[in-house]
């Protein structure tokens, strides 16, 4: 879908290339009409005889592959001094020999960009409720009880008594 001020949407992206390759309109005229530069004319125009009407569709911008990228064993290293020392991108990066932003970048995309979100004692991500609608709540009874026989307590209790009768 096309954002709010584009230019040209696919209709208007359609009736301009159909101006130019079938009606013989130059593409200064026709980006004159729409009022576009020459050059994004000429680059629907050329899609439209390639591709036919579904190449007016928009296309997502995301890069088919990332040469750049960090190396996955690279990542595992950095994800690993992220968990076992808890340090932060720029001791990480000095450890590697990596840009502190490399880090930061790949911690964010691993979601461990926080220490927050890690548990101090453990090490291990922190566990959070979700809940349905907002004001909903959640009760977790962490009482110890001593002495707590296999199978629960009132439980057990329940069955020993009624095997008496």
């Amino acid at each position: 879908m096309s954002h709010a001020h584009a230019a040209l949407t696919p209709r208007a992206r359609l009736r301009l290339a159909r101006l130019v390759v079938e009606q013989g309109w130059t593409h200064s005229a026709a980006a004159k009409m729409f009022m576009v530069s020459s050059r994004t004319a000429s680059k629907w125009a050329e899609r439209y005889r390639s591709e036919g009407r579904a190449g007016m569709a928009d296309r997502s911008s995301r890069p088919t592959h990332s040469p750049t990228r960090t190396r996955p064993d690279v990542v595992k290293k950095i994800v690993a001094l992220r968990w076992r020392q808890r340090l932060g991108p720029v001791q990480i990066g000095g450890r590697l020999g990596l840009p502190a932003s490399t880090v930061h970048a790949v911690l964010v995309r691993c979601r461990i960009n926080r220490l927050t979100r890690i548990d101090r004692a453990t090490g291990e991500p922190l566990r959070r409720y979700e809940h349905d609608h907002p004001g909903s709540m959640i009760h977790v009874d962490v009482t110890k009880f001593a002495n707590i026989p296999d199978g629960g307590g009132h439980r057990f209790v329940g069955r020993q008594q009624g095997d008496r009768n």
